[in-house]
C-alpha cells in the first residue's frame, strides 16, 4: 500500500512539475536520483536532461553518444573497441557503464587479463603478446589514446633515423624487431633477382643509407672487375645477376661476328685485348691469327678459304678447283703435304715431273707427262700419236714401245727421227745405195717382206 502511494505521489508531482518553478524541479530531481554520479559527470548532475529524457529509456543511449562523440564515431566506422564488439548497434551504454554510484565509482570496468585486444584495432601478436600494458598505455591517459603506428613506440629504435619513413612494417615484423622480414625490393627501382636475393641489406646499404643509392653494376662490383674498366661500365651486357662468372652475352646477335667452332671456347680477352668499345676489332682471320700463319702471308688474308673454326690445323676445306691446278682423279685423295712440301703453298710446281720422277722414260719423252698419262691412273696412258705428231703410227709401229724411237733425253719428243732411216739405218741391207727413202720400197707392215718393187 505504501509503495502504491509513493508511486501515485511521484506521478502527481511529475504532472505538476512543469507548472512549478526551477527550485521545485531541482528538488524533485534530487528526490528521484538514485545516487551521486561519478566525478567526471558531476557537472551534469544538476541537469538530468543532459543524460535523461523523462519516461524515455530509448533516448539514453543517444544522449550518451551525443556527448561521447569519439565513441559514436567508432561505432559508426565499426572500429575500435566499441565499434568491433558484439552487436554494437543495440548494446546500451548503461549495460557496462552504470552511474549514480558515487563520486569515486569506476564506471569503466577493465580487466587486462581477459580483455581481447583484437577489438582495439591493434591485435597483439608476436613480441607484442608478451608486452606489458604500460609499455604502450601511459598512466592517466585513455586507452584509445595509445599509439598504433610502429614509429610511435619504436622511434628510438629506428636505426635509419627516419630516412625510410614511418612504414616500419614494410621490412620489420612484430615477432622480432631486429630480424627484418624479406622486404619486397620489387617495389623499388632495383628488383632483386638472381644472386642479389641472398645478399644482406647492409652489404649494399652501408651506414643504413637507402635513398639515392647508385644502381649500376660497377658501383658495387668495381673491385671485381677483372677487365680493369677496359670493357666499360655496362656489366649487364655480358654478365647475369644469377652468377657473376656466367657470361650471357650473345655474340651472334650483338655483333657481326657470331662465335662458332673453337671460337666459342675462347675467352673474351683472347681477342679483346684493349678497350672493348674504343678498339674496333677487325673480323678477318688474319687480324688475330697472323702470328699463327705458317704461310707468312703469301696466301693472303682469306684464311677461311682453307680453314674453318672447328679445327684450324687439320680440317682444311680448300676448293682446289679455284686454282690453276684442279685436283682430279687420284690427285683428289692425296694429302696436301705430299705436293706442298713447304707451307708457302704458292711455290709448289705444277708440272708432273716435279712430283713424279720419270723412272721409265728417263726423261726421253720430256716433262709433259700429261700428253700420255692421266690422273686416274699412271699406267693408263692415252697419247694419240696420229693427232699430236706429224708421224702417224701404222703397221708394226703401233706395237712398239715409246723408248724404241725416243732414245735421247730431250725437252720434248720432237728430236725423235721421223724418217725410216733415222731408226733403221742399221737394218739397211743396201748399205745406203738406194738412199734413205726406204718407204719407196718398204711398208710399215713388215720391213723385210713388204718390199715394193717399181
Amino acid at each position: 500500500m505504501a509503495r502504491r502511494l509513493t508511486i501515485v505521489c511521484i506521478a502527481l508531482f511529475a504532472v505538476l512539475l512543469p507548472r512549478l518553478g526551477a527550485q521545485a524541479q531541482t528538488l524533485f530531481e534530487k528526490l528521484v536520483m538514485p545516487g551521486e554520479v561519478v566525478t567526471s559527470h558531476a557537472k551534469y548532475e544538476k541537469t538530468c536532461d543532459s543524460c535523461h529524457e523523462p519516461f524515455s529509456k530509448q533516448s539514453q543511449r543517444r544522449l550518451c553518444l551525443d556527448c561521447h562523440k569519439d565513441i559514436a564515431a567508432d561505432i559508426q566506422a565499426k572500429q575500435g573497441f566499441h565499434g568491433k564488439r558484439a552487436e554494437p548497434a543495440v548494446a546500451e551504454c548503461k549495460t557496462c557503464h552504470t552511474d549514480h554510484k558515487g563520486r569515486a565509482e569506476n564506471i569503466v570496468p577493465f580487466d587486462a587479463t581477459t580483455f581481447n585486444h583484437a577489438y582495439a584495432d591493434f591485435e597483439l601478436k608476436g613480441a607484442h603478446a608478451t608486452a606489458s600494458c604500460g609499455g604502450c598505455h601511459k598512466t592517466g591517459e585513455k586507452f584509445r589514446k595509445a599509439p598504433h603506428e610502429c614509429v610511435d613506440c619504436h622511434k628510438k629504435d629506428d636505426v635509419h633515423k627516419g630516412a625510410l619513413g614511418t612504414k616500419c612494417a614494410s621490412c620489420h615484423t612484430d615477432s622480432a624487431w631486429s630480424k627484418p622480414k624479406t622486404f619486397d625490393h620489387a617495389t623499388t627501382k632495383f628488383p632483386l633477382v638472381g644472386a642479389h636475393k641472398d645478399v644482406k641489406c647492409a652489404v649494399c646499404h652501408i651506414g643504413e643509407r637507402y635513398k639515392d643509392l647508385p644502381r649500376a653494376c660497377i658501383d658495387c662490383h668495381k673491385i671485381q672487375d677483372v677487365h680493369s674498366g677496359r670493357y666499360g661500365q655496362k656489366c649487364q651486357t655480358c654478365h647475369a645477376p644469377e652468377k657473376w662468372k656466367t657470361i650471357s652475352f650473345d655474340h651472334a646477335k650483338a655483333t657481326k661476328f657470331p662465335l662458332k667452332g673453337s671460337h666459342t671456347k675462347v675467352k673474351c680477352d683472347g681477342c679483346h685485348k684493349g678497350d672493348l668499345f674504343a678498339d674496333k676489332l677487325k673480323t678477318n682471320c688474319a687480324s688475330c691469327h697472323k702470328l699463327n700463319d705458317p704461310h707468312k702471308g703469301q696466301l693472303g688474308t682469306r684464311c677461311e678459304s682453307c680453314h674453318n673454326e672447328t679445327d684450324w690445323r687439320q680440317k682444311v676445306s680448300f676448293d682446289h678447283d679455284v686454282t690453276k691446278f684442279p685436283l682430279i682423279g687420284l690427285h683428289a685423295a692425296v694429302p696436301c703435304e705430299e705436293c706442298h712440301r713447304s707451307q708457302a703453298y704458292q711455290d709448289t710446281p705444277k708440272v708432273c715431273s716435279a712430283c713424279h720422277k720419270d723412272s721409265t722414260h728417263n726423261g726421253t719423252l720430256g716433262p709433259q707427262c700429261q700428253r700420255c698419262h692421266n690422273p686416274n691412273g699412271w699406267d693408263l696412258w692415252r697419247f694419240n700419236h696420229d693427232k699430236e705428231t706429224k708421224f702417224s703410227l701404222t703397221g708394226a709401229h703401233t706395237g712398239l714401245q715409246c723408248a724404241a724411237c725416243h732414245k735421247t733425253k730431250a725437252a720434248d719428243s720432237v728430236t725423235a727421227p721421223k724418217d725410216c732411216f733415222g731408226c733403221h739405218s742399221d737394218d739397211d741391207a743396201h748399205q745406203g745405195t738406194f738412199g734413205r727413202n726406204c718407204e719407196t720400197c718398204h711398208s710399215t707392215q713388215t720391213f723385210r717382206q713388204g718390199a715394193r718393187r717399181p
